[in-house]
């Protein structure tokens, strides 16, 4: 057996048991070190409301809020590197009519690198999509809305924002844009993970984006993007073997975040035993990836936990600090 196969096989317990217990439908499991040696492994149902489909290895997962590092903090990367924007400008630089009635507020100093370490004072959570179904109107609301400054806390507004810039730069809205390899921005519905049974779409979503702001919005900077546990995983091995040349993504912007990912910290999502050159991200709909530069390891973990509602406890939290406990065990 080989370390990634003795990898799999230690962490795919918490998982199965987590499934077992009816905690959460179902899961896929995957690990890849810097070779590109890889094990994936698959349990449970991608669906069973209104009627069951088991999961399976290629099973397409609405990937959520891995979004964030999968697409847009890589874009943003890319063009501060080409010289395109830079990453201490403000984001006035490429939207210059952000909040342009009041030229001396808060929110038209906010930089690019601030937004890729959620060191802004927006609002943790801001229900756009109540304010209607055109996405012109909402772009154009989100811009001029007057937001109450707080305290820095994980936002999606930072990346909903990051992204409004993309589609300036590129003259294009994020859902015409390429995914990347491996990757869309909607599944077809027999082969993705279901989530949820939406109130206000009134419907079991499936292959369509679970995100409330990214649906209004019809495509979105910090949610949206769909992906098999293969491609999340390829994403990685890139990464591995990239050789420092994605520094930023390692670099520190505060005790929890670098430029797009979180970094260890006693309690966080990739568990105790990852080395402090780790870096991980997840997604509200129940998934994760891990990147352990140091070990020359990542494993990813994406679950319907959400399915068919998520007003339950499914014990994602606990899951995920297992599994990495697991992948990373001495």
């Amino acid at each position: 057996m080989t370390d990634i196969e003795a990898q799999l096989d230690r962490a795919f317990a918490p998982l199965a048991a987590a499934i077992e217990a009816g905690r959460i439908p179902g899961g896929v499991l995957g690990v890849v070190d810097r070779n590109g040696d890889r094990a994936v492994r698959a349990m449970g149902q991608a669906q069973t409301v209104p009627s069951s489909r088991p999961m399976t290895e290629d099973t397409w997962f609405d990937l959520a809020s891995l979004t964030k590092v999968l697409f847009t903090t890589e874009r943003i990367l890319a063009l501060a590197e080409s010289g395109h924007i830079d990453l201490d400008a403000p984001l006035t630089s490429v939207l210059p009519d952000f909040r342009h009635y009041n030229l001396d507020n808060w929110e038209r100093k906010i930089t690019f690198r601030q937004c890729l370490g959620h060191q802004t004072p927006f609002p943790a959570v801001f229900p756009l999509y109540t304010y209607g179904r055109d996405p012109d109107l909402l772009r154009t609301f989100l811009l001029q809305h007057e937001f109450a400054a707080g305290p820095s806390v994980y936002s999606d507004i930072n990346f909903i924002l990051l992204g409004l810039a993309l589609e300036r730069l590129e003259g294009k809205w994020i859902r015409e844009q390429d995914p990347g390899k491996g990757f869309a921005w909607s599944a077809e519905p027999d082969n993705a993970a279901a989530t949820e049974d939406c109130y206000w779409r009134h419907r079991v979503l499936v292959g369509e984006v679970h995100d409330d702001n990214c649906s209004a919005l019809q495509g979105a900077g910090h949610a949206g993007l769909f992906g098999t546990a293969s491609s999340v995983l390829a994403f990685a091995a890139s990464k591995l073997s990239a050789a420092g040349s994605d520094a930023l993504i390692r670099t520190p912007l505060s005790a929890r975040r670098t430029h797009g990912w979180e970094r260890p910290y006693e309690g966080w999502s990739g568990g105790e035993h990852c080395s402090p050159q780790t870096i991980g991200h997840t997604g509200f709909t129940g998934t994760g990836l891990w990147i352990d530069f140091d070990r020359g390891h990542a494993w990813t973990l994406l679950t319907n936990r959400v399915h068919p509602t998520r007003h339950f406890d499914s014990g994602i939290i606990a899951l995920r600090r297992a599994v990495g406990d697991c992948i990373n065990v001495a």
